[in-house]
């Protein structure tokens, strides 16, 4: 978007309806000036979060408004007496607006509950045995650098180690600002094209590895766990966690039988705090598989019934016999592999984020190489 004149700013503007969100502020207002509205602490704390990024939704389009409004005056005074003095000015002040009015027009693809939401990660390798494992915790490496980089935390919930190398699966729990929001463009499988390090002949070789994302807190679909349909295991966990972590079976594996879903956790030292993690990511799980098979998709939950191989890609990543990452989804592509790898991932999610809001099929497709 590259609006050059106030009117076609005001346009762009104008997408942006401010009405609901004026309304739900001065609702959390009101609310806020009841004497009884801190006595429910935790519901305060949570309105009070609410009211504050309302606050900053509505000013983030209305200073545009009024920035636009006042460079429209300025632009007709200058005409009218045919000075052309303050034009770069105004010109500077109509790129800051379009520069905000973008950033709003990314902050509308945030805009479902479950954004806000933690996020839980799983990671899986695919085809390709010890290269695989070893891709998928690149990519396990990748998204803790990338919640790093953001001020995010990221808990390993879970991890099988590969035989040779790597890791068969790992499961992630990321909080922050829009963890969920973010990283739900990543949900796919993604292609590794390189050199393989563990080929004496230095081949090269494709890789494969699965990621899977839900929010931790939704509660948009009410889904009822019944104990009776659980099969629930203890083990010794297998992956790095101290002493105690790994000379106990305080390692929790749940199955619901009635869809074959297992989730497992190995984080902490408490056998019951296992469980109670596992238990979220169940019911995440659940509602994630309601909300697909009320949509009618035919994905498998897992990974897509294309499977986790060639041609059922979002994204490859090819370190040779060219350095490039592409999402097949919106065609967006850098030569950045390293930066990609180290994290930076801003840009694929935000070309994914906006294209998916569009409302504009998305497509999925190999990269000819």
């Amino acid at each position: 978007m590259q609006p050059n004149s106030p009117r076609e700013l005001t346009r762009c503007a104008g997408r942006f309806d401010t009405d609901a969100k004026i309304e739900r502020l001065a609702e959390l207002e009101h609310l806020s000036a009841d004497p009884s509205f801190w006595l429910d602490g935790e519901r305060a704390q949570r309105l009070m979060k609410e009211r504050t990024e309302f606050a900053t939704a509505i000013d983030t389009v209305q200073t545009p408004q009024r920035t636009i409004d006042e460079v429209r005056e300025m632009v007709d005074m200058a005409e009218a007496e045919g000075d052309s003095s303050l034009l770069d000015e105004l010109q500077a002040q109509l790129a800051d607006v379009a520069r905000s009015l973008d950033e709003a027009e990314f902050a509308r693809t945030m805009g479902q509950p479950t954004d806000r939401s933690p996020a839980i990660v799983q990671v899986n390798a695919g085809a390709g045995g010890t290269e695989s494992a070893d891709w998928a915790l690149m990519l396990v490496r990748m998204y803790e650098r990338w919640a790093s980089s953001r001020g995010m935390t990221v808990e390993l919930i879970d991890e099988v180690v590969g035989e040779e190398a790597g890791i068969r699966n790992a499961v992630l729990r990321i909080e922050g600002p829009f963890a969920f929001g973010w990283l739900k463009a990543e949900n796919g499988v993604h292609r590794l094209v390189r050199i393989s390090p563990f080929d004496a002949a230095k081949r090269r070789h494709t890789s494969f590895c699965s990621v899977f994302v839900v929010p931790e807190e939704d509660d948009s679909i009410p889904i009822d766990i019944n104990e009776s349909d659980l099969r629930i295991d203890t083990y010794r966990a297998s992956g790095s966690g101290g002493q105690h972590v790994n000379k106990t079976d305080s390692a929790i594996r749940i199955t619901h039988m009635p869809t074959g879903v297992v989730v497992s956790c190995q984080a902490e030292r408490s056998q019951y705090k296992n469980k109670s993690v596992a238990m979220k990511m169940l019911h995440a799980r659940l509602v994630d598989l309601e909300k697909r098979r009320r949509a009618a998709v035919k994905d498998d939950i897992e990974a897509g019934k294309m499977g986790i191989n060639f041609g059922s890609q979002i994204r490859s990543y090819v370190l040779q016999p060219y350095q490039m990452v592409k999402d097949h989804r919106t065609g967006f592509q850098t030569s950045d592999t390293n930066g990609v790898l180290h994290g930076a991932l801003d840009g694929l999610m935000t070309a994914y984020l906006l294209a998916a809001a569009s409302g504009e099929p998305l497509k999925v497709h190999a990269l000819d190489d």
